[in-house]
């Protein structure tokens, strides 16, 4: 699960990421070009209900590259992204009101 903040003043938003407890035991980071792909840099943390989590603030308008790397090398993708490639997932930090859509929260391009 994505959750977006609200976009700050200064261009900023925060994205917090949270992986099931049914996914893989033992640690997960969240790994993107935010962090040159560092397993290190977010660790995330694991939640009394058995879930993982970890925030960031990234530029509200730069499309974010991201995966999931949990212990012994298991790479794993978020449902939840807006997009899926052979790179993993992509989400846009921001979702616009598409008033055409009937309301539905769509991605900002």
């Amino acid at each position: 699960m994505i959750k977006r903040g609200r976009p700050t003043k200064n261009g900023q938003v925060k994205l917090t990421f949270t992986v099931p407890a049914d996914q893989p035991l033992g640690g997960i980071s969240l790994v993107g070009d935010f962090n040159n792909w560092d397993p290190y840099a977010h660790p995330m943390q694991r939640k009394d209900n058995g879930t993982y989590q970890v925030s960031l603030t990234v530029p509200s308008q730069q499309p974010i590259r991201f995966r999931y790397l949990a212990d012994g090398g298991v790479w794993f993708d978020d449902a939840d992204a807006d997009h899926h490639d052979e790179h993993g997932g992509r989400i846009n930090p921001v979702l616009r009101q598409d008033l055409a859509g009937g309301g539905i929260p769509s991605p900002v391009m």
